[in-house]
C-alpha cells in the first residue's frame, strides 16, 4: 500500500510513507476494515437492502428497562463454533 502511494503521487522511495498515506487522506488497513463494516451496516440498518445483510442484523433488546435501552445497539449472536467469531454479524456488533 505504501509503495501505491508513492506510486500515486509521483514520490521517490525517500519520502516517508506515512505523510504520503496522509497526503491521500488514506486509513491503515485495520482501520479501512472497521470503517467498511460500519459503513455496511449503518446501509443495511437504513434502506434494508442487501437483504442478506440486514437479514443478520438485530437489534439489541435488554431484559428489563436500562437507560442504554435507548442506545442504537445491534445484538451479538451467540457463538457456536470459533469460526464464527469472524463472521459479520459478530464484526458488526463490536465495531
Amino acid at each position: 500500500m505504501y509503495t501505491l502511494a508513492r506510486a500515486v503521487l509521483q514520490k521517490p522511495f525517500s519520502a516517508h510513507s506515512t505523510e504520503l498515506r496522509r497526503q491521500l487522506h488514506w486509513l491503515p488497513i485495520r482501520q479501512r476494515i472497521e470503517y467498511k463494516i460500519a459503513a455496511i451496516t449503518y446501509k443495511a440498518k437504513n434502506s434494508g437492502l442487501p437483504v442478506y445483510i440486514h437479514d443478520l442484523l438485530h437489534d439489541y433488546q435488554p431484559t428489563r428497562t436500562l437507560r442504554a435501552s435507548t442506545a442504537n445497539k445491534l445484538q451479538r449472536p451467540p457463538l457456536i463454533s470459533s469460526f464464527d467469531d469472524g463472521s459479520f454479524s459478530i464484526a458488526a456488533a463490536t465495531v
